[in-house]
């Protein structure tokens, strides 16, 4: 078993033409916000991560294919963007993850901290929307197809 770290593959070549250098800023900030977001989403389960990384990474192929580089190749987030792009697909794992931390922030969060009725009402609806969101993507059977060290 050869256990030597894998190379990082080189993820330019998918880089779309860069925008104008206005446009290149605002998408450069949009994608730094989002993957800030993506961040803070990893622990609070109510904010979802993928989407944000998926954001972040349209961003920076047009705005920054040094960061587009980096967040493709990051261990914890690049497979998860690598497969949504390439198979339009979530692992079972990740699905399941996802949606039992939804529901349990979210009925954790109703039980015992919201007072009001109608806001109550605002998160289920929330949570039955991104579950059902999640629930109806494409599933991956395997963890992390598209990760070669997870193969």
């Amino acid at each position: 078993m050869d256990l030597r770290p894998i190379p990082p593959r080189d993820y330019t070549d998918e880089t779309k033409p860069l925008a104008p250098r206005g446009v290149r800023i605002v998408l450069l900030a949009v994608g730094l916000v989002c993957v800030a977001l993506g961040a803070a989403g990893v622990v609070t389960p109510v904010l979802p991560t993928t989407p944000f990384l998926l954001v972040a990474a349209a961003c920076f192929a047009r705005a920054s294919p040094r960061f587009y580089q980096r967040l493709l190749a990051n261990p914890t987030f690049g497979p998860l963007i690598r497969d949504w792009r390439e198979q339009r697909a979530i692992p079972r794992r990740a699905k399941i993850a996802a949606i039992a931390a939804i529901t349990a922030t979210i009925g954790s969060s109703v039980v015992f901290f919201v007072e009001p009725w109608w806001l109550d009402a605002l998160l289920v609806a929330t949570g039955v929307t991104l579950c059902t969101w999640l629930w109806r993507q494409r599933t991956l059977e395997g963890d992390y197809p598209s990760d070669p060290k997870r193969r």
